[in-house]
């Protein structure tokens, strides 16, 4: 029988190598060695070249673009770990691919998000640990136990400083009817009033706003979401609320910066002010620099932040502990967010 924590080894696949170091650097342990690769035709390999029996493991792998390839090297990874012998396998996935692919919207849908955790328990998972899920019931999807931790506690430190002198004016914008339930509990935790944006989705990747639920004329707004993919949601709510509600300024924030496509160029180009993510999605070296843990700020020619999720284990004195980075030990305060610049 394994002894959770005590022989503790944490592998990383390709997508999000910067957060698996960054955790280990917060545990004082080294990342696994490991090699991940894909040969000439496109089949993806892991060779691990440490004894992982009787360990307990952990696999830290967000599965984002280029999805099916680090959905695969997460599976494959498993695979080895398993038959390895190690103790205990969790799988560590800041990011849950498929997730919006969670029920049947027309006859003849997939549920894919039930079909990947199929695949991850079949690979020889224990426990899956992610963060912020697109909808709740995923966890149901999986066999073995799930942690789905939020990423709001971060949130409510940032803008709790930023509207500090002008909290009364600040109130929490939910971008659509999905995410009422996100943004009351936000707006709970931040003492602000909360406002809805109701919108009708055309297809795909496309919406268009209807009305503005709540008051927020000559109000600082905070847009609430799990998700920015293509960014047009995000920011015709952000120009609804400033054209139709007359909101004084519009500052966003979620958890999972996809940023596919046109979203980069649609957000520098928007009315908002900001966007706050965090890092469960590795910025992508070609779009952006990512700067230190200490310097908070726009960017010279940006409005996007990525705060790191790695960090919690950082003290602060006067405050009780946090819960730890994904579970794997204990914790503090989060650090400033880290600025982040570039564009398409």
């Amino acid at each position: 029988m394994i002894s959770h924590g005590k022989d503790l080894k944490i592998f990383s696949g390709s997508s999000n190598r910067a957060l698996a170091e960054a955790i280990c650097r917060d545990l004082s342990i080294p990342l696994g060695s490991a090699e991940v690769g894909a040969f000439s035709d496109g089949e993806n390999f892991v060779s691990i070249h440490e004894t992982v029996r009787g360990s307990d493991v952990f696999v830290v792998q967000s599965t984002s673009s280029p999805v099916n390839d680090n959905l695969m090297e997460l599976l494959i990874m498993i695979g080895a770990l398993k038959r390895a012998s190690a103790g205990r396998i969790t799988a560590v996935i800041p990011y849950f691919g498929y997730a919006r692919q969670d029920r049947k919207t027309k006859p003849r849908d997939p549920i894919s998000a039930k079909l990947v955790a199929n695949l991850i328990t079949r690979a020889g998972a224990d426990r899956v640990l992610t963060m912020d899920l697109h909808a709740n019931q995923i966890q149901g999807f999986f066999d073995i136990p799930v942690d789905n931790l939020l990423g709001s506690p971060v949130f409510v430190d940032h803008f709790l400083r930023r509207f500090a002198a002008v909290h009364d004016e600040t109130m929490v914008v939910s971008p659509d009817v999905g995410s009422v339930a996100r943004a009351r509990a936000f707006a709970q935790k931040l003492d602000m009033p909360m406002a809805i944006v109701d919108k009708r989705r055309q297809k795909a990747n496309s919406s268009e706003v209807m009305n503005i639920i709540g008051e927020v004329k000559d109000k600082h707004v905070i847009l609430l979401d799990d998700m920015v993919d293509t960014g047009g949601s995000l920011c015709h709510a952000a120009q609804a609320l400033v054209d139709i509600g007359g909101a004084k300024s519009v500052t966003a924030a979620a958890s999972h910066g996809v940023l596919s496509g046109p979203a980069i160029e649609r957000i520098n180009a928007s009315v908002l002010d900001e966007v706050l993510f965090l890092d469960t999605i590795q910025p992508l070296h070609r779009l952006f620099h990512v700067g230190g843990t200490g310097g908070a700020g726009h960017a010279s020619d940006g409005k996007l932040l990525f705060h790191g999720v790695a960090s919690f284990t950082a003290a602060c004195p006067g405050r009780p502990p946090a819960r730890p980075p994904f579970g794997l030990a204990p914790g503090g305060c989060p650090p400033a967010p880290h600025s982040v610049s570039g564009g398409r």
